[in-house]
């Protein structure tokens, strides 16, 4: 038996609810800002995914603040056209979460935490140095909708842990990268339960470490 939901019928936050536990495992923006004063901002967002390689961009999606106003990372993206995107792993997932917490504008969640950060190659906001991978950004272009306002960012520059690729073939070290994942609500799901769906047969396969690489 199916069960049929007219949206046009619930409100903003029941819709939210549903699509946000619905359309899961979705993966960890952790992203980092400079505002005017030159302080690091790091947030982490749900709302995120790759759209295409040529040019290369990826999209974060903020929610508006209530009475319309602005996230901080909204703000300093809106200042300066820079961001940076880092993908979150079982390390780094704890800190993430924790600089979601409220704390006065101008204030770096970074120094709050402990996280060290080095110098990005080709943008300002700094790239935080346990993040397993990290995209310089330049935006691209902004949409923005009666909740959201949304940032479409061009890849500028990759920096990942030196073990992730062979970059004689641009392959990722898949058995060495342990991303996490917004599973609905306040949980999250790991990525170790991978599988393979051979050719021809309907039962999973696990993953071997040469078909990780692969």
């Amino acid at each position: 038996m199916s069960f049929d939901i007219d949206f046009g019928e619930l409100g903003e936050y029941e819709r939210y609810k549903l699509m946000a536990s619905l359309i899961v495992p979705r993966p960890i923006a952790f992203v980092t800002t400079v505002d005017a004063g030159g302080v690091t901002n790091a947030a982490p967002f749900s709302m995120f995914c790759m759209l295409g390689e040529e040019p290369p961009l990826l999209l974060i999606s903020l929610n508006k603040v209530t009475g319309g106003g602005q996230k901080d990372t909204a703000q300093n993206i809106d200042l300066n056209g820079e961001f940076v995107v880092h993908m979150v792993d079982e390390e780094l997932a704890h800190a993430a979460d924790r600089s979601s917490e409220s704390l006065p504008y101008g204030t770096s969640e970074l120094e709050h935490l402990g996280l060290s950060t080095t110098e990005s190659k080709l943008v300002s906001p700094p790239t935080i140095v346990a993040a397993p991978v990290a995209f310089e950004c330049v935006l691209h272009e902004k949409l923005e909708t009666t909740s959201r306002e949304i940032f479409i960012g061009r890849i500028v520059s990759l920096h990942t842990r030196d073990d992730l690729i062979d970059t004689n073939t641009w392959r990722v070290r898949l058995a060495n990268y342990f991303p996490v994942a917004r599973f609905g609500a306040s949980f999250y799901t790991t990525t170790r339960d991978r599988f393979a769906l051979p050719q021809g047969d309907t039962s999973p396969a696990v993953l071997s470490t040469v078909i990780d690489e692969l």
